[in-house]
Parts: C-alpha cells; sequence; structure tokens
C-alpha cells in the first residue's frame, strides 16, 4: 500500500506542474515549493535547535498560535519552523514574525521527508488539526522525533476507523500523543487502540481570548461607525452577499455596514459595491485626509484587504460570518463571539462544533434564506436586550472553553 501511495505521489507532483500552467492558484503551490529546502538550508544551521509546527491552511495556523506561543516562551533559543500545505495559508502568513522561518510542505515522497527532516533536524513537531503524511510520519518516528496532534478533530467516517484503513491507521502509530477537541474524537482513537489521548478542546478559545488583550482600535472604522449601530460582514461569498445585499439597500441609514469580503478580486469587489444603492465606500479609496475626515458620512465600509477584520468585529453591534451557504460551511464565528457580539450565520455549520454550540444555545443565528435574514437582523437591531443576551451567551462560551494550550504545555513539559 505504501507502495501505491508513493506513486500516487509521484504522478500527482508531476500532473500538478500542468495543472499549475493554466492555474494562478496551483502555479502557487507549485513555484512556492521549488525553493524551499535552499530557504531552509540558508536559515537552519547543523547547532540550531528547532521546533516544527505544520499547519494545511490559514485557519489552522490560527489554531497553532497560542501553542506556538507558549512554546517560544518555554524553549526561547530554538527556531521555530512552520510550514503549510495550502497557499490560501501560506501567501497570507509567509512574513509572520512567530516563525523564524515559515515555507510549503515539500510533496509526500520519501525522498522529500529525508531531506526535509535532516535539514530542520527538529526535537519536537506539531501537526495542527489534522494532516497525516506518512513518509514524513514515518522519518519523524524512525529518527524517534516526539511527535504530537494539536487540535484533533477525528470522525467516524474517515479512513483510519473503516475496515480498509489498515494503512491510515499505521500512520497514527507514528504520533506520540493525541490532543483532541472533543470527547467523540477521544473514542474515535481509543475504539482502535490508541490510549494516548487527551481531551485538550480547541486552541482557537485561547487564540480568540488573547484578541481581547491587546489594542483593537481602528481611527478609521471608529469615524465610520459615527456611534451608530453597526454590522460587520466578514468572510462573505457573493451566495452570502445576494441576501445581504437585498437587506442593506431597504435597511435605515441609522444602520451602518462593514463588509469583508472572502475574496477580494477587485473585480468582485466593484461589481458587490455597484449592486449596494447606500453611500459606500472601499478600503482601497480611503487614502484621502478628506475622505478618512468624511467617513462618517457613508453608510456601507467595503474591507478590500487582509488582515484587520478581527478588530474591526471589536466595532460590531451585530456580525454576519460568511461561508455558510457553502461547502464545507461557515467560516470563524469566535472572532466576533469573543467580543459578545451575536452572530447570524448560513445554514451549512454542522462540521463546525463551536457553531454548533452556539446555535443550539441561542447566541448564534443561522438563516437559510432571505426572510429569516431580515427577521434575525430585525430582531437584534430593534431588541436591545435580545441582542445583549445572545451576545453574553457567546462570550461567556469563548470564556468557559479556553484552556486547551495549558492543558498540552503541561503534557509537553511535564
Amino acid at each position: 500500500m505504501l507502495f501505491l501511495y508513493n506513486l500516487v505521489v509521484i504522478l500527482a507532483s508531476q500532473l500538478l506542474k500542468i495543472v499549475a500552467l493554466f492555474s494562478p492558484k496551483m502555479k502557487l503551490f507549485v513555484d512556492g515549493r521549488k525553493s524551499v529546502f535552499e530557504t531552509l538550508a540558508k536559515t537552519i544551521h547543523a547547532t540550531d535547535k528547532t521546533i516544527w509546527f505544520h499547519a494545511a491552511s490559514l485557519g489552522e495556523y490560527e489554531q497553532g498560535i497560542p501553542v506556538i506561543e507558549a512554546i517560544k516562551q518555554q524553549f526561547p533559543t530554538h527556531k521555530i519552523v512552520v510550514t503549510f500545505f495550502s497557499p490560501s495559508g501560506y501567501e497570507v502568513r509567509k512574513n509572520n514574525t512567530i516563525a523564524d522561518v515559515t515555507v510549503y510542505l515539500p510533496l509526500d515522497t520519501i525522498s522529500n521527508a529525508k531531506q526535509f527532516i535532516k535539514i530542520v533536524h527538529p526535537e519536537m513537531v506539531f501537526f495542527i488539526k489534522y494532516e497525516y503524511w506518512p513518509n514524513y510520519l514515518n522519518e519523524l518516528k524512525n529518527q524517534n522525533i516526539k511527535t504530537y496532534l494539536i487540535s484533533g478533530i477525528l470522525r467516524e467516517n474517515q479512513a483510519f476507523f473503516k475496515w480498509y484503513g489498515a494503512f491510515y491507521r499505521n500512520a497514527l502509530k507514528t504520533f506520540d500523543y493525541f490532543f483532541v477537541q472533543n470527547e467523540s474524537s477521544k473514542n474515535l482513537l481509543q475504539s482502535i487502540g490508541f490510549n494516548n489521548v487527551k481531551v485538550s478542546g480547541d486552541t482557537r478559545f485561547d487564540r480568540v481570548v488573547s484578541i481581547l488583550e491587546r489594542d483593537n482600535s481602528l481611527n478609521f472604522i471608529e469615524q465610520f461607525k459615527d456611534n451608530k449601530t453597526t454590522i460587520v460582514i466578514g468572510s462573505s461569498w457573493p451566495k452570502d452577499e445576494s441576501l445581504l445585499v437585498n437587506y442593506i439597500n431597504q435597511s435605515s441609514d441609522d444602520v451602518k455596514f462593514i463588509i469583508a469580503p472572502h475574496n477580494i478580486k477587485q473585480e468582485q469587489i466593484l461589481n458587490l459595491k455597484n449592486q449596494i444603492e447606500k453611500k459606500t465606500i472601499l478600503f482601497s479609496e480611503n487614502v484621502e485626509p478628506l475622505l478618512i475626515a468624511a467617513l462618517q458620512e457613508y453608510n456601507v465600509f467595503i474591507i478590500d484587504t487582509i488582515g484587520i477584520l478581527t478588530k474591526i468585529y471589536s466595532y460590531a453591534d451585530i456580525a454576519y460570518v460568511g461561508g455558510g451557504f457553502g461547502n464545507p460551511g461557515v467560516h470563524n464565528i469566535l472572532e466576533p463571539a469573543t467580543f459578545g457580539v451575536p452572530v447570524v450565520i448560513g445554514p451549512n455549520y454542522s462540521h463546525f462544533a463551536e457553531a454548533t454550540a452556539l446555535v443550539n444555545m441561542e447566541g448564534c443565528i443561522s438563516i437559510q434564506h432571505q426572510s429569516q435574514l431580515n427577521e434575525a437582523f430585525d430582531l437584534l437591531l430593534h431588541n436591545d436586550d435580545e441582542r445583549l443576551e445572545k451576545g453574553h451567551i457567546c462570550s461567556t462560551f469563548v470564556q468557559m472553553n479556553k484552556g486547551a494550550t495549558q492543558t498540552i504545555m503541561n503534557h509537553i513539559l511535564s
């Protein structure tokens, strides 16, 4: 089975080069891996002590930050290596300051795994949430390098738990310890003979709690808000926006809207702006002092940049988090929730435990169509008690679920 897996990876690596000729995203995927070993060799020296974190994409990276920060505090002389599989993670966070070197993870071939681990020679390795690369994991096991899964989540429909899953179960044997988000993940691992597992919870809660401790002020957002009730729309997709635009166009001028779309391509941003009948300004237009002074005159502010949405949530009275009309579903609702903001989402959220919990607790409202969106926003806009109660449920939920990072660190340092 390992032979077939390696053959597929090699064939895929050649196919991806062809696909990259026609796909900008795949071109980033392929080209970004060409200089990985050269970059590592320049940054990591034989005498360095290193610790390696791997994230599939942006969400997993954010999930890992609390543990990376805790590790840096405990091991200040070690170099931190962060790898990404996806361009959507790497391209956004390649210039982060928390790691000493950030690169793409080379494809999972035997030679790549051996070369990567030889150069990086990590003392500890952390895979965040998921991704199980057999050749990397086998090489780590062969070299007796401590390997952990953190914020892991497992489901019974995964291959590990099927009759044909022996090959995949062997990959799990390479981990020294599993820190999982919930009891069901622990029970699934135990059902196939893994007892080196602990329910630590989700490190994302620690991540969003820490947001409260930093300066979240943005003067231009404060000027735009102008002390008016503000709905912040984060990570929206066209399916979300088709409903939201209808609501915005018929809304009172006493309500402000901030939209931070998931995709900030110019064509899509301009298309969104052209659909809105209210007075609208883009972040990219907000460059002249006169415009900054006049921001309060606008009803809608479209944020066509990245990196500031979390701070913007601190100004929200109500949040709408996008993605809930797509697959796999809704984006991160914990960022607005930590500020005590009630959240509205689309119908596809069942794969996300925090969204499911908050919907059940009535801190979050799930909608399926236009009339439900209108009803949810109208309720939260016109009923202060309802808005404050749902916001309180959200913030309390986040506070009650923090602590995963400490659980992980207690075990590692024991």
